[in-house]
């Protein structure tokens, strides 16, 4: 049995996944960024994290042969970000939301969180290349994360009983 590219994407839909925004600089001071929603924590000793880029992506050769990039986890407010670094062909750094953060890359201020890190590994993953992070620092807010499920950004609906993470007794 063979399931079928479409059939494939309808089923990822529906996994609800954090959206990012991950940022580099190249060696020229170029910076570089795309919008992202397979990231992953992979290990706890040593720290580290994943986010997957399409090979054909312009940003590829940037993230590939970067030294470091930081991943900033979207507030439920940030959508717009998410679409200006998803697009083609703009500026996506214009809007001057982005200003140099942990490890002196682009961070977004109001993220969630922002995860700086030096690149580990580049592992291939079909179409994509899976870009494993060694986590160097790391900041953490308050706000509640914005998440994309069934082709749309949503709100993670808040869990009876949960305060900031913890249950409640």
């Amino acid at each position: 049995m063979t399931i079928t590219p479409e059939e494939f994407t309808r089923a990822m839909a529906r996994v609800p996944a954090p959206v990012t925004v991950a940022t580099t600089v190249d060696a020229s001071g170029r910076k570089w960024g795309f919008t992202g929603s397979s990231f992953s924590s992979v290990s706890l000793t040593p720290p580290l994290v994943l986010i997957c880029l399409g090979r054909t992506a312009s940003t590829h050769e940037a993230f590939t042969t970067a030294r470091s990039f930081m991943i900033n986890i979207l507030a439920e407010g940030q959508a717009d970000i998410a679409r200006r670094f998803a697009a083609s062909g703009t500026d996506r750094f214009a809007a001057g939301d982005t200003v140099p953060m942990e490890l002196g890359l682009p961070g977004i201020p109001e993220a969630v969180a922002r995860v700086a890190c030096s690149l580990h590994r580049v592992v291939d993953g079909g179409d994509h290349s899976v870009l494993i992070g060694r986590v160097v620092a790391a900041h953490a807010g308050e706000d509640a994360p914005l998440v994309h499920c069934d082709r749309s950004f949503q709100r993670p609906v808040p869990v009876a009983g949960m305060v900031r993470g913890a249950a409640v007794r």
